[in-house]
């Protein structure tokens, strides 16, 4: 299933995302749970949300509003990867030789979570902020210290983040949080896909769109560290519970895109797009004045009350 939160005139709400011939409509779910993470956490949610499903008709179905659309789930922890994949390398040089041991796993904090129709404000002063399309992991059930082995039956499914990133902060020390962590820098969504209808984590298609143009294009096959890996390893540290999000990196940019870097700047779209998880498109905007300049410019457009007492007073002896 396609799994989504959708604002509906009584609040936010569960749905399921259901393709037919008259175009894709919406399952309301919200007798079910009371959200996504709800569902993904119960095996008896899911199967009555799948009876539901099957048993709609489509043609009674309100269509899917995606301007509707709000982040799928909202994570207690969004756990990502740093340079996860491998990298273009000559003919005949081994592309494992210079694999790290462990991930390189950072966080963001939860004031960076945004919806699929959220546009991003770049920070004032902001001077080179990036993005970076990623495939997400929803964790579904609660993992600590799991194994390997079982690691993927702690996944609720896939969704897609783009880990917006400030990248003169980033270079500023060693630790990322800074770079990673302004509002709204974690784009997610549009919709969760449960792992009984999403690919193989790892034969996915990661692309990333700007301005037209195909700027990142990889698969997950030549990831470092899989999606078990990853969920394994953390769950050593720190215990996932449902709804967590684990972002498993970027691929590398394309060369030209590389060389034809450009800092995201007021007005530019981003599209992430998966093989069988969907498009995320985000939008960049400028950060609004400060108060005081606000204020100054309110201030300067609106009428003075000495101007609308002469007009009321010229009105009277006219």
């Amino acid at each position: 299933m396609r799994l989504v939160t959708y604002e509906s005139p009584s609040g936010a709400r569960p749905g399921a995302v259901l393709a037919t011939s008259l175009g894709d409509r919406v399952v309301d779910l919200g007798a079910i749970a009371g959200t996504v993470t709800e569902l993904l956490s119960s095996d008896a949610a899911l199967d009555a949300a799948r009876a539901t499903v099957a048993a709609a008709d489509p043609e009674s179905l309100a269509g899917l509003d995606a301007s509707a659309l709000q982040a799928p789930v909202v994570p207690g922890k969004i756990l990502c990867l740093g340079y996860n994949y491998r990298g273009h390398v000559p003919d005949g040089v081994d592309p494992t030789a210079n694999d790290p041991e462990y991930p390189d796993v950072f966080v963001k904090t939860s004031n960076t979570l945004a919806g699929p129709n959220d546009a991003v404000v770049i920070p004032p002063g902001a001077t080179d902020v990036d993005y970076e399309g990623e495939v997400a992991v929803v964790i579904g059930r609660r993992a600590q210290r799991v194994s390997l082995e079982d690691a993927l039956d702690h996944v609720g499914g896939y969704t897609i983040l783009n880990d917006v990133s400030d990248r003169a902060w980033q270079r500023r020390q060693s630790q990322w949080a800074l770079g990673k962590c302004s509002d709204g820098f974690a784009p997610l969504g549009p919709w969760v896909v449960t792992p009984d209808e999403a690919p193989d984590p790892q034969d996915l298609l990661v692309e990333v769109v700007r301005d037209g143009i195909v700027t990142v294009s990889q698969s997950t096959s030549t990831t470092i560290f899989s999606v078990a890996y990853v969920i394994h390893h953390l769950s050593q540290v720190l215990t996932l519970e449902p709804g967590d999000i684990v972002s498993t990196g970027t691929p590398q940019k394309l060369p030209a895109a590389q060389e034809a870097h450009r800092p995201l700047a007021d007005g530019d779209a981003v599209t992430v797009r998966i093989s069988g998880l969907g498009e995320l498109t985000t939008r960049f905007v400028a950060a609004p004045p400060p108060f005081a300049e606000r204020a100054r410019n309110e201030r300067d457009e609106a009428p003075s009350n000495h101007s609308q007492n002469l007009g009321v007073h010229t009105g009277a002896h006219a």
